[in-house]
């Protein structure tokens, strides 16, 4: 039997009566993003229709689920709202504290020892406040979630960015920061944009080297890694029915890397099997009963472009397998092109190391069609060129795959099988590498390649590709080898050619595990107790931030104006520093770190208008706040993409910066500013950014009078006496300007739990 039972029953027994009122407000057919929307409303049944892209509405969601590196910030901010327990089912994973260095077994137990304090955390406060726990080396969060807690037609809202991975069994299942996760834990109603909609529709059926990876790449080629912001992204038609629930969740997953507010596909037969498969064969019963409502209206599918904002039809007949990148994952290559790509632009042809697996691709299907790949390496005598490593996704997945051979297949064409986490995906990597700043290039089934990204290096050249393609690659170890039309020579001198991959959805035997890495919170967790020590340097209770002070913004200086992409990564860098995400004050060494000034062009090198000297970026903020005064960072399109790691918005916060000043903003990271009662504005005209210039003060004026829809002012002093100024926007409404008001989110939580 599934987990939470209960709670997905009721959610099931009030489905038609919700999604017959949501009919009635809006007086036409419904896709199904907005069945489950309206099936969510934190008010009950509907009463009206909202404005997509428009209107911001409070959802109930069902559940939340947390990764380690995120979860220490959720919780230590949960503990300060005065519950005993949390209102909804609640998870947390630890997959991202896990270096990748040796192999499985002695990495995890590194990783045990060298995490102790955190882990130890993470699994007592889980235990008090009624939390489920899932031990390191359990698997990765999107996998596991997959695997035990997502249901067709549910909402979930996780503290990662590739949380709608659960959109492959139908879930609206969106990435937050760890304040709105605290806030749903709270009891209290999760507030969202109601989203527009972009249908995507998938005709012809998958076959030979295409996999689900490629749709989905493609769509990144098409969209762009903004594209999607703001939209949830649904998948409809027959080809989209012919997919594995596994492969539609890799879709979902990657939906992330265009921006959507999530991605999902309605409940069909693969649904049902792969629910039966993993043993919760109750809620594929339940989802039966119910089906009409798990998916889009006919209608809507029969005339898609009257009921989405925008339609992208895909024939997957017709797709070729992809590869994209290097340094962002929307520069897509047909595989047929990627050749000429590489020797174009003079990337580095020869591989050095392909590595497959992650919370994207890591499914049995997608090992089992990897592996198949390299067991034609076996039997054709080829010699693996590149490094080549293997991440399961879940401990059920990796003894599964291991019980059926094919750990020793990828052993035996020299394959090193890595812990269940995340790994090198998202930094965490102790590379083999002779010259660890040398131009390389490398193969992932990832889902994100920006610059430095795995490796630390900026001269790494990554790429994104499916498993499949990803092992050739590696077999090959050269770029300009295409796997559906070139041969390799063997060891004996004869040129071979690889058969297109061959896998298998799930297990003919089933799936199996010995210890699945969960452990079930206390009944009662009153007498449990959580101790951070004031001394440690990897965890510190929070206090709140200030309020603000009721005046305009005055007298700011200028952090940095950061030139060109500044994802989260660019602002609180992961990989050594993922050990410093449950202390704020330590982890903010690291704010904007790796973003580039646009008047130097370097990376963590600003100008301290206090001495005139440049320095890092955090010690110069650091002296600022030591003088009492306020900054501005100024930022270019889509800042904030990437992760949702709230720590990118927290650590400004805490150091002092008073306002973001961008040309657009990410969804997740504008949401996270605003929860902590950070100013997020955007140029109304973005050629103002021009204007910044170096040693300027900066005033925010119109904050007095700060409303929903009223444009704010921004004055510049420059240094030569000259003063100018123009209109910013925002999208605050009235209850965001009240979280700025009141220095955060969570202090005005606090003050509801203390009434």
């Amino acid at each position: 039997m599934a987990f939470d039972i209960d709670m997905i029953k009721k959610v099931y027994d009030r489905y038609s009566t919700r999604v017959d009122a949501a009919r009635k407000a809006t007086g036409k057919p419904l896709t199904l993003t907005e069945k489950i929307l309206y099936a969510h409303l934190s008010e009950g049944d509907a009463s009206k229709a909202f404005e997509r892209g428009n209107d911001y509405v409070d959802f109930a969601p069902d559940r939340v689920a947390m990764q380690d590196a995120t979860a220490q910030m959720a919780l230590l901010q949960f503990m300060q709202a005065g519950r005993p327990q949390v209102a909804v089912p609640s998870t947390v994973h630890c997959d991202h504290l896990i270096q990748a260095k040796v192999g499985a077994v002695a990495d995890l137990n590194t990783a045990v020892d060298t995490n102790r304090e955190v882990y130890d955390f993470l699994s007592s406060v889980s235990d008090k406040y009624g939390i489920g726990f899932w031990k390191a080396g359990a698997g990765i969060i999107h996998q596991v979630v997959l695997e035990n807690y997502a249901f067709p037609g549910g909402m979930m809202i996780g503290t990662d960015s590739h949380t709608p991975n659960a959109g492959g069994l139908g879930m609206v299942a969106i990435g937050v920061g760890g304040a709105d996760a605290c806030d749903v834990m709270a009891g209290l109603p999760w507030e969202l944009k109601f989203p527009k909609l972009l249908g995507v529709k998938l005709t012809g059926k998958l076959s030979g080297w295409t996999s689900a990876k490629d749709v989905i790449l493609r769509v990144a080629g098409i969209l762009t890694v903004k594209g999607g912001t703001g939209f949830i992204v649904e998948y409809f038609g027959e080809g989209a029915r012919s997919m594995s629930a596994t492969g539609k969740a890799t879709i979902c997953n990657m939906g992330a890397e265009i921006g959507a507010t999530t991605s999902i596909f309605g409940y069909d037969e693969k649904a049902a099997d792969y629910l039966r498969g993993t043993k919760r064969g109750d809620i594929a019963d339940m989802a039966d009963a119910i089906a009409e409502h798990l998916t889009g209206d006919d209608a809507v599918y029969a005339n898609p472009e009257q009921y989405f904002d925008q339609v992208i039809e895909i024939n997957l007949s017709e797709l070729e397998p992809h590869v994209n990148g290097p340094f962002t994952p929307d520069l897509a290559w047909p595989i047929s092109k990627f050749a000429q790509a590489v020797k174009e632009n003079n990337w580095p042809a020869t591989l050095e190391v392909g590595l497959i697996g992650s919370c994207t691709n890591s499914s049995y299907e997608d090992i089992t069609r990897s592996a198949s790949i390299a067991q034609q390496a076996i039997d054709k005598g080829l010699a693996t060129k590149a490094e080549f490593t293997i991440t399961p996704g879940s401990e059920q997945v990796r003894y599964t795959v291991e019980r059926d051979g094919y750990l020793n297949t990828f052993a035996q064409m020299g394959g090193v099988v890595l812990a269940n986490a995340c790994g090198p995906c998202i930094g965490q990597w102790a590379r083999h590498t002779d010259d660890p700043t040398r131009k390389n290039s490398i193969i992932t089934s990832f889902n994100r390649n920006f610059a430095k990204r795995q490796d630390g290096n900026p001269n790494t050249h990554a790429f994104v590709a499916s498993p499949e393609i990803v092992t050739a690659f590696a077999i090959a170890g050269d770029l300009t080898f295409n796997p559906l039309t070139d041969t390799l020579t063997n060891k004996n001198g004869e040129q071979v050619k690889l058969d297109e991959p061959q896998g298998i959805e799930m297990p003919v035997r089933g799936y199996a595990v010995e210890d699945a890495g969960y452990q079930a919170p206390a009944e009662d967790g009153s007498h449990v107790q959580v101790i951070v020590s004031p001394t440690s340097a990897r965890l510190q209770l929070l206090e709140p931030f200030n309020a603000w002070e009721g005046t305009d913004l005055t007298g700011l200086k200028l952090l940095i104006k950061a030139k060109g992409k500044c994802t989260t990564d660019h602002i609180s860098m992961a990989g050594p520093w993922l050990k410093f995400r449950g202390h704020l004050d330590n982890i903010s060494n690291n704010m904007l770190i790796g973003a580039i000034n646009y008047f130097n062009n370097n990376a963590d090198s600003v100008k301290n208008q206090l001495t005139g000297e440049y320095g890092p970026v955090p010690a110069t903020q650091r002296d600022y706040k030591a003088a009492g005064i306020g900054t501005v960072v100024v930022g270019d399109e889509n800042y904030g993409e990437g992760s949702s790691r709230e720590h990118a918005a927290m650590e400004p916060r805490h150091l002092g910066v008073r306002a973001i000043l961008v040309k657009s903003f990410a969804r997740i990271h504008e949401t996270n500013l605003k929860k902590q009662g950070m100013l997020a504005i955007t140029f109304a005209d973005s050629n103002d950014y021009d204007k910044i210039q170096e040693d300027d003060i900066i005033d925010i004026t119109g904050l007095t009078e700060f409303a929903p829809g009223k444009q704010l002012t921004v004055v510049l002093h420059h240094a030569d006496g000259s003063t100018e100024s123009f209109a910013v926007n925002h999208t605050y409404n009235a209850q965001q300007i009240e979280w700025f008001k009141a220095g955060g989110a969570l202090n005005i939580i606090r003050r509801q739990m203390a009434s």
